[in-house]
């Protein structure tokens, strides 16, 4: 009788965490799935519990993927970075946020993040500031294509 009380007691606190997890912020079932089991809850309770949470579209990953790629969007992230940081998190499929971008839009999103940190200054003849710039953007996920248009964009005179 004491181990059915045990798997209550899991099942309700599994629950009960999951739920005031998702009412923060969504999350992807794999992020779940490691928080509670960070709180020593078994892997069996957890999967019920995401499952249950999944059916009454409380856990969605396609929506946590939407959510999140807009946040890094707007922050100023590139699509390999973006992608990149959707893969750890579990989340394999390419949220409608990104898809719906086109190349020159992550070009502009480059432009505007290179205006924004260091100005659009001509870089020609400075190959240091050049590959700073570069290795900067390169961090935050653009592709080479798209710091090169960012790279070459000037402020009018």
């Amino acid at each position: 009788m004491a181990k059915s009380e045990n798997d209550q007691d899991d099942d309700y606190k599994a629950r009960s965490v999951a739920l005031r997890l998702l009412a923060r912020r969504e999350h992807s079932r794999l992020e779940l799935t490691r928080k509670l089991l960070q709180r020593q809850l078994s892997k069996a309770v957890i999967e019920t519990v995401l499952d249950d949470y999944q059916e009454q579209d409380w856990l969605s990953d396609e929506r946590f993927a939407e959510a999140y790629a807009r946040q890094r969007i707007e922050a100023g992230y590139g699509l390999l970075r973006i992608t990149g940081e959707l893969s750890q998190r579990g989340v394999s499929e390419n949220a409608d946020a990104l898809q719906a971008m086109s190349s020159q839009d992550w070009c502009d999103q480059a432009v505007r993040l290179r205006r924004k940190r260091f100005g659009l200054l001509d870089l020609r003849g400075q190959l240091e500031e050049r590959l700073r710039q570069m290795r900067f953007l390169q961090r935050r996920g653009f592709t080479q294509e798209q710091i090169n248009a960012a790279l070459d964009a000037v402020e009018p005179a």
